[in-house]
């Protein structure tokens, strides 16, 4: 039950309405924030207020004892597809959230405090992704079944894969993408979008890209009887002209990766290939930073996770000190 009592020191929660929808639109307003990252945001906040309301507890007055009993709620939760219980990371995300919200609602003065702040949440190892990776050679019988796929839709799909395995876009940043994103700098053709955090962030497209993008924006115009100058709304759309949505890259991938023989097919997803993406640049000598920026990583942390390669013992600096010394001693 949402109470209307408010602290008598509150006036600034008349400006954003008396019940909790008006609270968390308030907060998503709030923060620069992609579509699907507000839409995630916004289920997560309801979760809770619909654990509240089943319990007859006021948001407002909650404390972290009810947060934990709330996180252990969640850690017993089935996921509504893999039918298994929700894993630390994702509770520990679902309470980051609600954590954001109550800060909010602190400077709202509609709260004293924030309540997750005090409670137990799950300890997440840093160093560790249950994302399934993808090797070189993986990527590479990735893409070969992209190039072999035929249809109506096979350009698109060559291009999305490009983009995914080439850039290591996140599937958002992917479908969110519109053909008045694209463009050239400096000799360079580039492509503009919106990343996590709402942060504008730009990349080069590589000749590979730029090739299966043209060649798919080529087919496209010439299925609508007019040019590519002429086409407008989402870069990658569907057959009768929607934009492409997460859940089709995600069938996407593994279909392609089922035709390709991939084992892991079943449980791969267009974030492997992301994951891909920073464990080849590291490997292939790209430096840390450059790899973070490309990805748009605000802690190199997160990077280093996504690098599976990175406790091999071949990158061990050891063996540079030694050849160094090695050659002085020559």
């Amino acid at each position: 039950m949402w109470s209307s009592h408010v602290p008598a020191r509150s006036s600034t929660r008349l400006a954003v309405g008396d019940g909790p929808a008006d609270f968390t639109e308030a907060w998503l307003r709030n923060r620069r924030l992609s579509d699907h990252t507000r839409d995630a945001y916004r289920r997560d906040i309801t979760g809770w207020l619909t654990w509240c309301a089943t319990r007859g507890l006021d948001p407002l007055r909650a404390s972290f004892l009810d947060v934990n009993d709330y996180g252990r709620h969640l850690e017993s939760t089935l996921g509504a597809r893999s039918g298994r219980p929700l894993t630390p990371a994702t509770v520990a995300r679902r309470l980051s959230a609600l954590s954001s919200w109550y800060d909010f609602l602190v400077k709202l003065r509609a709260v004293e405090a924030n309540p997750v702040s005090g409670a137990d949440r799950p300890r997440i190892d840093r160093d560790h992704s249950n994302t399934v990776g993808l090797s070189p050679d993986e990527v590479d019988a990735l893409l070969a079944a992209a190039d072999a796929d035929t249809g109506p839709t096979a350009a698109r799909n060559r291009a999305a894969i490009a983009l995914l395995a080439d850039l290591g876009l996140r599937v958002g940043e992917l479908v969110s993408l519109d053909l008045a994103d694209l463009g050239a700098e400096r000799g360079h053709r580039s492509i503009r979008f919106v990343g996590k955090g709402g942060r504008a962030r730009r990349r080069a497209l590589t000749p590979g890209t730029a090739y299966a993008v043209d060649a798919y924006l080529t087919a496209r115009a010439t299925a609508q009887q007019t040019t590519v100058a002429e086409l407008t709304g989402p870069l990658l759309v569907t057959a009768r002209g929607g934009r492409l949505d997460r859940h089709a890259v995600f069938r996407l991938v593994r279909r392609l990766a089922q035709t390709a023989g991939l084992p892991a097919w079943a449980k791969l997803s267009p974030h492997s290939l992301r994951h891909a993406f920073a464990t080849t640049a590291r490997a292939e000598g790209v430096p840390l930073e450059d790899v973070q920026d490309a990805m748009g990583h605000a802690d190199p942390r997160t990077t280093r996770r996504y690098d599976r390669d990175r406790h091999n013992l071949d990158r061990d600096p050891a063996y540079v000190i030694w050849a160094a010394r090695a050659r002085r001693r020559s």
